[in-house]
């Protein structure tokens, strides 16, 4: 994986996110000299989904209302069907992942996080996988699916699923090392 030492990434998450879909690209990105903040809705913790049940709680280093996405150099959005369905209604998560997309910076999401794609108006035209399940959801949006382990369009980054996690993290931090998401056409 690419030394991405000086980067900050925000991964957006809040409860029901899929438990390896944010604790491996947390400790990935960090390995590659990133540093990562958890950022969600509130303080405290936010418990993710493991297989069939809750899974283990991760700390909450930053709070939405208190950063921008001028704080970052990329944002990362776990997936699972609980927390992207949470924040897709959540103005000020939408605004905050637009922001990232203004500002041609790095976003990347997994699983069921290109619903919060979809909802912040970015995916139409745009070269993107999923998970399966919400193919119809991205292709309806205007999304160009297609069932690869990661797929990159000028710094957007998605991964269909956990066993894509490998590839995905290091597709994250060779985006941003690049700096491919400078090149974005408005």
């Amino acid at each position: 994986m690419q030394d991405i030492s000086g980067k900050r990434v925000a991964i957006l998450a809040t409860n029901g996110f899929e438990q390896s879909e944010l604790e491996v690209p947390l400790e990935k990105l960090r390995a590659a000299g990133a540093d990562v903040h958890v950022v969600s809705l509130k303080s405290g913790e936010i418990r993710g989904w493991d297989g069939n049940d809750w899974g283990r709680a991760v700390p909450v280093d930053k709070v939405l209302s208190e950063v921008s996405a001028s704080d970052y150099d990329a944002l990362v959005l776990p997936g699972g069907q609980i927390n992207p369905d949470l924040l897709r209604v959540e103005a000020s998560a939408i605004n905050f992942i637009k922001a990232f997309w203004t500002d041609k910076k790095v976003i990347a999401a997994i699983c069921h996080a290109p619903w919060l794609l979809i909802e912040a108006g970015i995916i139409s035209g745009r070269k993107v996988t999923s998970y399966a399940s919400i193919k119809t959801d991205v292709v309806n949006a205007g999304g160009l699916w297609e069932d690869s382990e990661v797929v990159t369009d000028q710094g957007l980054v998605t991964s269909r699923k956990p066993d894509d996690l490998e590839a995905f993290c290091a597709k994250v931090a060779e985006e941003i090392a690049e700096g491919r998401h400078e090149k974005r056409a408005a």
